[in-house]
């Protein structure tokens, strides 16, 4: 991924989600998180905490559980105030379900991650 990396919010989750689809998470990660530096203020913890599951499932892959709940759980106490009123489709609600559950009972293997709706 380039350093310099810009992409408006849509772009960034298909091509986050290609990269989650492919079980390249830490690239999806680099991808959440050029746009999580570049949010405005009000989205920019929702973009924080996409990237921080992105890297817990980074984290997953490698046999990191304890990583991998730390980030995980991070993540959703993060996008909970989200929840209400998620921006550009997002599955607030779905991924925050899904990371504490991958928190409390860590699986191998490739993770679907869904993180838009539909």
């Amino acid at each position: 991924m380039p350093d310099d990396l810009d992409m408006p919010p849509a772009e960034a989750l298909a091509e986050a989600q290609n990269l989650l689809d492919a079980d390249r998470p830490f690239h999806a990660h680099e991808v959440l998180e050029a746009v999580w530096k570049a949010a405005p203020e009000p989205e920019r913890e929702l973009w924080r905490g996409l990237a921080q599951v992105a890297v817990g499932v980074t984290h997953l892959r490698r046999g990191n559980a304890r990583g991998a709940e730390a980030l995980l759980s991070r993540a959703a106490d993060r996008m909970v105030p989200y929840q209400d009123a998620p921006p550009y489709g997002i599955d607030v609600q779905g991924i925050v379900q899904q990371a504490r559950t991958l928190a409390k009972e860590p699986q191998d293997g490739p993770i679907s991650l869904r993180l838009t709706a539909g």
